[in-house]
């Protein structure tokens, strides 16, 4: 029995450690509401949306339930190229995603993971003119989707 409660403790950490470098924004509206002003934010912001992919739908596609959410990708090769010059294996992260759902209390949520622990394991330094500027960017598009 020893043996089995370290790795019980163990997992019951893990969820957490796992999304301590996930940023979440509340936002006023509905999924689709919020996920339309965000990509329009990215748009205006001249970014290129690559897609949009309403995991709800797809969802209820299959005869299943979810709540509502959308995860928007989208990108800038002139802050994504960069980082790919740097380390090649970027271009298993980029382009960057955003997460708009609807939280268990009703609440439209933005989620997305920050650049710089995205690259964490990548050779590519934490300082990074791109990596900021990319932080920066996932910031304005929260506040502009989240109603701010």
């Amino acid at each position: 029995m020893k043996h089995l409660l370290a790795p019980m403790a163990l997992s019951a950490l893990l969820p957490a450690a796992a999304f301590a470098d996930v940023e979440r924004v509340q936002a006023e509206g509905s999924v689709a509401e919020v996920a339309d002003r965000l990509e329009a934010s990215v748009k205006a912001a001249g970014a290129s949306v690559f897609a949009r992919v309403d995991h709800g739908a797809g969802a209820r596609a299959a005869g299943m339930e979810l709540a509502e959410a959308q995860l928007l990708i989208f990108g800038n090769p002139k802050l994504g190229t960069p980082a790919m010059q740097d380390d090649m294996r970027a271009g298993l992260y980029l382009p960057l995603k955003m997460l708009v759902y609807a939280g268990e209390d009703g609440e439209t949520q933005i989620l997305w993971e920050e650049p710089e622990e995205t690259f964490d394991d990548l050779d590519i330094d934490d300082d990074a003119e791109y990596i900021e500027k990319m932080e920066e960017a996932l910031e304005r598009f929260a506040k502009a989707a989240a109603g701010e």
